[in-house]
């Protein structure tokens, strides 16, 4: 039997997970710590027993939860880790923070992190992501992150540190990042307000914001495909080779790749994680069998089947 250490927070066994993911599958974790404060959170990952494994959530945008669970601790940051300050062009905003929140208030003080406005999520994915729209990634406005390191120190990494790439970053295994400080450009509000609304309008004529999903399913391709033909990851784009494979509005149980955009799956109303997972693997088998271009998930996926 596992002890844990004391702690301020809430810490709940046998929690599903599938009320805490946009896509709204998986099965439940052994635990889920919602701590209550960073000395609540070090206090307990330093009490930790190493055997324990350990899995930061945000907001559960980007991700399938197996329909078996997690054996894990699942931590998922709340409302002390939320913050967001701005001085001068530099924004630090705590990892349970949005990112549309974070963009918005940065415009408000004429700071231009708008890229981050139609990103579905939290700050601390989309440090872990090196998330990004449009053409801008958090790799091109990131000063540093702080994380604590399963030891329950506090530790800061430089954004060259976390060696940012395409859609990746080397975040230390285990560690809990729980804050970012961002630069951006000086802009004039209402231009920065303005350009996010035309953002958004762009997204919801493009993407089925409506539908349950969890973002871009599948990494636009790049480097060399299986046939050693050079692909450009801003001119070659994930939907466009599963729609050539003919996969727009594929279906599998209740798992349906998008109609309106093929790189997004859906939940239907009845999928499984089982179901979305199945369909994916699918897709990427007939995506390579018609193109020989093997797609990376984007999505995701951890726990047991």
């Amino acid at each position: 039997m596992n002890t844990f250490p004391d702690v301020r927070g809430t810490l709940t066994p046998d929690r599903p997970l599938s009320d805490l993911t946009w896509l709204r599958v998986g099965g439940p974790a052994d635990w889920l710590f919602q701590p209550a404060d960073l000395a609540d959170l070090q206090k307990f990952l330093q009490g930790l027993s190493s055997e324990v494994a350990v899995f930061p959530m945000g907001v559960g945008s980007n991700l399938i939860v197996r329909d078996g669970g997690l054996r894990a601790v699942v931590i998922r940051l709340g409302r002390g880790f939320n913050g967001i300050s701005i001085d001068g062009t530099r924004v630090t905003a705590g990892a349970a923070a949005l990112d549309a929140h974070v963009a918005r208030k940065a415009a408000d003080a004429g700071v231009d992190l708008t890229f981050l406005r139609t990103i579905p999520g939290a700050i601390g994915g989309a440090v872990c992501m090196n998330a990004g729209c449009y053409g801008t990634y958090v790799a091109d406005h990131l000063v540093e992150a702080r994380a604590v390191l399963r030891s329950g120190q506090l530790v800061t990494l430089p954004a060259a540190d976390l060696r940012l790439t395409y859609r990746s970053s080397e975040v230390p295994e285990g560690a809990v990042v729980v804050e970012a400080v961002f630069d951006g450009q000086p802009g004039d509000p209402s231009d920065l307000h303005a350009r996010m609304e035309d953002q958004l309008a762009k997204r919801d004529a493009t993407q089925p914001t409506k539908d349950r999903t969890a973002g871009s399913t599948f990494r636009n391709p790049a480097g060399f495909s299986s046939t050693g033909q050079a692909d450009d990851v801003h001119d070659l784009k994930a939907w466009k080779v599963i729609d050539d494979a003919g996969l727009r509005g594929a279906m599998r149980g209740g798992a349906q790749m998008s109609p309106k955009h093929p790189n997004f799956l859906v939940n239907t109303g009845t999928a499984t994680a089982a179901d979305l997972e199945g369909l994916g693997e699918e897709v990427r088998k007939k995506v390579f069998q018609h193109s020989g271009i093997e797609l990376e998930w984007e999505i995701k996926r951890v726990g047991e089947p």
